[in-house]
């Protein structure tokens, strides 16, 4: 037996879009309910709506909706690629089904329904977070026991998925496994998920054999899409790492003269002033040491403003560092 990824479009949309009691399993099995009544027992599939794409993520995004008898809507997106765009993304999308429940003029706020958004990434966007999955909602920063009921974001980045993460959550560790362990590679599905009936009519329903030449060329053509997406955005953030490559070397090169003349004038001041004390000495032994040495250090600052004037050095600059006055500065 030869198996279709289970996470392409095709075969997505054939399992979850097409029975209602396998996408409700999948929705209980991921979703956060905490008591038995929250869980879902009917659902009616809702038509695709055309939604704001994201720049090169035109084919890498396979989605279900449907909400249950209560009016709780669920969103179900299959990513296979990621970019920071998919959270204003997700976030429109629900907040425009949530905000859409109120059809006219006489529609009660009191009404509006919960609407949850189920995000599988095929991809890992929190690399510095080693949890696989990700619940959003909405608290107060304060006391986040205290939410505002609305919306509910879930993200599972399917690469970290480990079974031992979800330990008393066997339907949720079967679904992941479902979706990270069955590609075109499989040739015998595991046993654990043959056990269960609801991942095993799954299963079935990503067998090769059941699709036809012309869905199995679409099937091909969606991963060719997908490939085509991931060499766009690796060139992009290669371009870009190349770009900031030399913007940091134009950067680090103007530090760097920058820092060198500061050091160069402290290290001319050290100097001149060693010279200056030197000369000072030598021509005020007569009038004293302590005069000589004054002296010197004044001559010494005469000395180094009138190299850094050569310089192009400003006399502000110049007679802050050497104690003259910017009329003496402008006199040498």
């Amino acid at each position: 037996m030869r198996y279709l990824d289970p996470k392409a479009d095709l075969t997505f949309k054939k399992v979850f879009g097409e029975h209602p009691d396998l996408v409700i399993s999948l929705l209980n099995a991921l979703l956060p309910f905490e008591k038995p009544e929250e869980e879902i027992a009917e659902i009616e599939y809702l038509t695709p709506e055309l939604m704001p794409e994201t720049p090169l993520k035109k084919n890498s995004i396979v989605d279900v909706r449907c909400k249950d008898k209560m009016g709780r809507q669920f969103l179900v997106e299959m990513q296979m690629l990621w970019s920071p765009a998919f959270m204003q993304r997700v976030l429109f999308n629900a907040s425009k089904a949530y905000v859409r429940q109120l059809g006219g003029r006489e529609s009660k706020y009191e009404l509006l329904q919960p609407v949850y958004s189920l995000n599988l990434v095929n991809d890992i966007f929190l690399p510095d977070v080693p949890e696989a999955y990700h619940d959003y909602k909405i608290v107060q920063v304060e006391h986040t026991d205290k939410v505002i009921e609305g919306l509910r974001f879930i993200f599972v980045e399917l690469p970290k998925f480990k079974p031992q993460d979800f330990k008393g959550k066997k339907m949720a560790v079967l679904w992941l496994r479902y979706l990270t362990e069955i590609d075109e590679h499989t040739r015998q599905a595991p046993k654990e998920l043959l056990e269960n009936p609801e991942i095993c009519k799954a299963v079935t329903q990503i067998e090769e054999s059941a699709f036809s030449d012309a869905q199995l060329w679409w099937y091909d053509d969606f991963w060719d899409a997908v490939r085509v997406e991931n060499t766009l955005i690796s060139d992009a953030l290669r371009e870009g790492m190349e770009q900031g490559i030399q913007q940091g070397i134009q950067q680090g090169i103007q530090q760097g003269i920058q820092q060198g003349i500061q050091q160069g004038i402290q290290q001319g001041m050290q100097q001149g002033m060693q010279k200056g004390i030197e000369q000072g000495l030598q021509e005020g032994r007569q009038e004293g040491l302590e005069k000589g040495i004054q002296q010197g250090i004044r001559q010494g600052n005469i000395q180094n403003a009138r190299g850094m004037k050569l310089e192009g050095i400003p006399a502000e600059i110049i007679a802050k560092i050497t104690g003259l006055t910017r009329d003496e500065v402008e006199k040498l």
